[in-house]
């Protein structure tokens, strides 16, 4: 019998921080059998950065951009194994747009510009929506190190930064997933749910939307 569809090789997550894109990744990942990619997390300008220090926010913007890019690099001649990334270089440039002033921002993106045309795009990106009180909850629930120091109008604005950002992206298949009622840990319904959804076809942008079982779609 003929293959339906070919799945996605290359399949990225992204969202706002604590939407829960470690845990999906790393799901997806083991259940497609696929190299996973994590994000870089040892940023030596992070802690300064949210705390404040001057120069702290174009340091650790380009300290991140480099390690991004070096990672997505690797993905260049990978034709044989699916790839599940929690992230997209596209949200480096969100939050350099946020942090930076004009004068960093130009000299930002002279490299950010020579990077993404080296880099492949995916084949599906992942959206994971939540509001700002559910993951200022989630970030006080976690309590993470370093974590304690950002701003709740920081969060705020960087939600509004991604639903901007993802109400205009066209450069690959969309899902556009809501977890502010979602628990892909302790419900095991809504992870099978998805995992469903994620076994058929997604062309353009849509929604999963599991409210009693239903799902909504728009090309």
């Amino acid at each position: 019998m003929a293959k339906l569809f070919d799945p996605p090789r290359y399949i990225a997550l992204e969202g706002p921080i604590r939407v829960g894109k470690s845990t999906l990744s790393g799901i997806v990942a083991d259940r497609l059998r696929a190299q996973r990619i994590i994000e870089p997390e040892d940023n030596p300008f992070l802690t300064a950065f949210y705390e404040g220090e001057p120069g702290a926010a174009f340091q650790a913007q380009l300290a991140f951009l480099i390690a991004r890019f070096d990672q997505l690099r690797a993905l260049e001649g990978n034709s044989h194994k699916t790839v599940v990334c929690d992230y997209i270089l596209e949200k480096d440039k969100l939050f350099a747009c946020i942090n930076l002033n004009d004068q960093e921002l130009a000299i930002y993106n002279r490299y950010y510009n020579y990077f993404r045309e080296q880099l492949p795009t995916p084949d599906l990106v992942i959206y994971l929506q939540a509001s700002p009180e559910v993951l200022k909850r989630r970030l006080r629930r976690k309590n993470a190190p370093g974590e304690a120091a950002i701003n709740e109008d920081y969060i705020e604005e960087i939600v509004k930064a991604y639903e901007h950002f993802f109400f205009h992206y066209t450069a690959s298949d969309l899902l556009v997933v809501n977890t502010n009622d979602i628990d892909f840990v302790e419900r095991h319904q809504d992870l099978q749910e998805l995992l469903r959804r994620l076994s058929e076809p997604i062309k353009g942008t849509q929604y999963f939307l599991p409210l009693g079982g239903q799902e909504a779609a728009s090309a």
